[in-house]
């Protein structure tokens, strides 16, 4: 595990509309192949709604989401990475979701909670299960 430098600041948003949350299949470098909440980097200046804001439209395309709570803190040392992340929770208001960086995911898909794919990507799994259970901080995750 590189773990030369300082971790990253990341930020994973549970969309929730009808009671179910987005995911789309990963296709960027680590953890590749896996389903994902829409996310990525902290950028310098950015609070956590901004950040939640930005990702969920760059990769989704939606513009139109009203951020609820923070749900998640993890420090999580996986993939050869380690990276501060934060869930937030986001109201979905309208529009559709689409592959808006086909590079980087696809196949934007609806879930229930309750039926969710397997093979879900370590830090998306840990912000659905933080949201679920209602307990924010974890541990390191290695």
């Amino acid at each position: 595990m590189n773990m030369e430098g300082r971790p990253a600041a990341s930020v994973g948003v549970v969309i929730v509309k009808d009671g179910k949350v987005l995911l789309g299949e990963r296709l960027s470098s680590h953890g590749a192949g896996t389903w994902q909440l829409a996310g990525g980097h902290i950028e310098a200046g950015e609070t956590f709604e901004q950040a939640a804001l930005r990702e969920a439209a760059e990769e989704t395309g939606l513009t139109d989401l009203v951020i609820e709570r923070l749900i998640y803190v993890g420090n999580e040392q996986v993939y050869g990475r380690h990276f501060v992340n934060v869930g937030m929770l986001a109201a979905w208001k309208s529009g559709e979701p689409f592959a808006a960086e086909p590079e980087k995911s696809r196949n934007w898909t609806w879930f229930s909670p309750k039926e969710l794919p397997e093979n879900i990507f370590l830090s998306s799994k840990w912000v659905i299960k933080s949201w679920l259970s209602g307990v924010i901080y974890k541990p390191t995750h290695q």
